[in-house]
Formats: structure tokens, sequence, C-alpha cells
């Protein structure tokens, strides 16, 4: 797995989240990030889609379960939006849980209620079905 190639790939995803954390600052309620960052992206010419439906299967067959993305920008990059007190072992597993049902490479967890956004970027190896940190290291 190439993670610098992966790192650039999601460059211009976390500068379109800084800059919407810069304009609107902490405090406010998740959707209202939401909103700011598909306008952001929409200005920087970032693809997208906003809140995407699916459902899971089961032994190859649909499941009636339902999830949603909060985004997912460039066909490859799921990106969870949240605006807690802090990021917990819940947050990750649900965009672990997306990444490697939709077998998608890149995820960003992103924390917008701080004084500073809290930014996450993880990686799927759907080879070993591996979540790898940014850095490299195999998430247990």
């Amino acid at each position: 797995m190439d993670i610098a190639r992966y790192k650039d790939y999601m460059f211009d995803v976390v500068g379109a989240i800084h800059e919407v954390h810069k304009e609107l600052g902490a405090g406010l309620n998740e959707f209202c990030y939401q909103e700011g960052l598909a306008m952001q992206f929409s200005e920087d010419s970032i693809i997208f889609e906003r809140e995407i439906s699916f459902h899971p299967t089961y032994h190859g067959k649909l499941m009636n379960a339902e999830f949603r993305l909060d985004f997912l920008c460039k066909g490859d990059i799921i990106v969870e939006c949240k605006a807690v007190t802090d990021l917990v072992t819940n947050h990750r597993a649900q965009l672990f849980n997306y990444m490697r049902l939709l077998k998608k490479h890149c995820g960003i967890l992103v924390n917008f209620s701080p004084k500073f956004a809290t930014i996450e970027r993880y990686l799927y190896d759907d080879v070993n079905q591996n979540i790898l940190t940014i850095d490299g290291r195999i998430i247990k």
C-alpha cells in the first residue's frame, strides 16, 4: 500500500476541512459543519457525494439495515463529521466499518467541536483487511 500517495490524495480534502473550521469556528452542530463542508468542496472543485445510504450484505445478500455516510469524496475517501467533546472508539469503529464494508481505501474522521479541529486519517488495506493509521501502523 502506497501510503505517501494516499496522503497526497487526501490533502485537498483535509485542507477544505481546515478552511471550514477556520471560518465557522468551534461550537456549532454537526449539520452546520456538513453544510459548510459541502460548500467548500464545491468551491474547491472536489468531487463529492453527500449523505450516501448503503445496505451491507450478509452471505452475498443485501440486508435491510441501512447506513449513511456523511461524504464520499473523489469516489474513495469517506469523510465522517462529528461535533462532540472528544472522539471516542465508537466514532472510529463507525468509520472503520464503513471503509471495510464499502472497500474504500481512505477515511477521514473530523471533530469540528474543539478550538482546533481534530482530523484523523486512516487507510484500509483490502488485501490484508487491515485498517492503518496514516503513518502505516495497523489498528487492532
